[in-house]
């Protein structure tokens, strides 16, 4: 997206920013708005409004969602373009409910419903920073077109309702004050629910399966709940305070996708005492266990090679036609993570076994790390393994079938045996995720309201025309 390499604050400012204790009134604006900037950090703002390598937060990004796609806004201090005219009660009313300068209603792949969360001086302090720490980029952002009726954003008044907690949050006096300051930053800031809470039948992240993973376009946001069996339960703070900095932990689990772009653009430049804040509160979300899930995912597999099998052996018809998941794999991935699947002595190439992509009941982020790849830059360097899901004339491209074969071959030797790649599932990885059915309800419960009031209007056409018929009857003449 962009670097932060040259950011760097005060250590008064930073203490201030950790322990959420400064008074806004209390700081010089230059302190306001480095608060604001590590705010901002801290909520992910250039991961969704910086396209990678445009103008900072100029906004452009298309995000894929189940209904179609959305543009990310330009949020600069554009007056054109921009927020530039937007006074401090309207860019906390487009933060904190979704409602933008026009009055027209944000939809909620702005995380507007964990914004809400943010306190009147964190606001403060982020409307300072975007007015006055932010360069104007007076280009505009693509306007985003969504398909009859989502394109009525007056349906998002509904929304808001029904799911916007609509409130700042506040200090839960029972628990300590770095717990505290973890779910603030992991239900608000962070907006950590976003991705790992399943969603419902109107996109609203379903009541009582907090952070129990779930789908995000083609990647699967795994369950993080203290659960030691499905979640992240047999973690300590040490190593989930390291996974959020570096984006991996050796033997356990790698970034990618959009966690790795949050490890990229915002986890690995938190304070110390707010890494530690969340990995505290998090360890301590009620556990919820997947169905029918004996072993954790961190645990599957072991090293094993069929290379002996098919060495020295040819074939008649061409590789691409007869391939086995395991030649696909030697072709194609032992050359990095090594013959057995092991990886590198280093960690930096992983090893395929005791891996959460490929120990996990959900086989869409083993499927979608071979179709995209990864590519993650930390302080500790690039992290980057090529995709194989390009166009067919590409040298490594895989086919749908090729790609269901190494799948299966990396499933049934390193980890998690009960489940099957399908072509549907490569297929639907591919193609950025599952669509939603939302759009085709919508529309068949609005035809639905219509037939309803026009039957209504029928029948009141009839009874008033029967009313009128025996108030003009004809008297008897004598």
């Amino acid at each position: 997206m962009y670097s932060f390499k040259s950011w760097v604050m005060n250590s008064a400012v930073v203490m201030c920013v950790a322990s959420g204790t400064c008074v806004a009134g209390e700081q010089p604006q230059t302190d306001l708005i480095a608060r604001g900037k590590y705010l901002s950090i801290a909520s992910d703002c250039a991961a969704c409004h910086t396209v990678k390598g445009g103008a900072e937060f100029a906004g452009g990004l298309a995000i894929v969602s189940p209904v179609g796609k959305i543009f990310a806004s330009n949020i600069t201090p554009s007056n054109s373009a921009g927020i530039g005219l937007y006074s401090e009660g309207q860019f906390s009313s487009a933060l904190r409910k979704g409602i933008r300068r026009d009055g027209a209603n944000l939809y909620p792949a702005m995380p507007y419903a964990s914004y809400s969360a943010l306190s009147d001086v964190d606001i403060k302090a982020l409307y300072a920073y975007f007015k006055d720490g932010v360069k104007a980029v007076d280009t505009p952002a693509p306007k985003t077109s969504l398909p009859f009726p989502m394109n009525i954003r007056m349906s998002m008044k509904a929304w808001n309702l029904l799911f916007l907690p609509g409130r700042p949050m506040k200090d839960d006096p029972g628990q300590s004050s770095e717990w505290n300051r973890g779910r603030y930053l992991v239900e608000g800031a962070a907006h950590c629910a976003e991705c790992h809470t399943p969603r419902g039948l109107l996109m609203q992240k379903k009541s009582g399966s907090a952070m129990s993973g779930g789908l995000v376009g083609a990647w699967y946001a795994p369950n993080i709940t203290s659960d030691p069996i499905s979640g992240i339960g047999i973690w300590s703070n040490t190593e989930l305070v390291e996974y959020l900095r570096t984006g991996k932990l050796h033997g356990k689990a790698q970034a990618a996708g959009s966690m790795a772009e949050a490890v990229e653009d915002s986890f690995q430049y938190l304070t110390d005492q707010d890494l530690s804040a969340i990995a505290t509160y998090i360890r301590r979300v009620p556990a919820i266990n997947d169905e029918g899930e004996s072993n954790n995912r961190f645990s599957q597999g072991k090293a094993s090679s069929e290379t002996a099998v098919f060495r020295g052996v040819t074939s008649s018809t061409s590789l691409e036609e007869t391939a086995t998941g395991a030649q696909l794999f030697q072709g194609n991935c032992a050359s990095c993570h090594l013959d057995k699947a092991q990886g590198t002595r280093d960690g930096y190439y992983p090893s395929l076994f005791h891996n959460s992509a490929t120990g996990s009941i959900n086989a869409n982020n083993l499927v979608a790390t071979i179709l995209n790849g990864v590519d993650r830059t930390t302080t500790k360097g690039q992290v980057y393994m090529p995709g194989f899901g390009g166009k067919p004339a590409d040298l490594n491209a895989l086919s749908d079938t090729q790609i269901v074969s190494l799948a299966n071959y990396i499933l049934s030797n390193y980890g998690q045996l009960s489940v099957k790649v399908t072509s549907e599932i490569v297929a639907t990885v591919r193609q950025g995720g599952p669509a939603s059915n939302l759009i085709l309800w919508a529309r068949i419960g609005m035809a639905g309201g219509a037939l309803i009031v026009v039957l209504l209007g029928v029948w009141w056409l009839r009874r008033r025309s029967r009313s009128r018929t025996k108030g003009t009857a004809s008297f008897p003449t004598s």
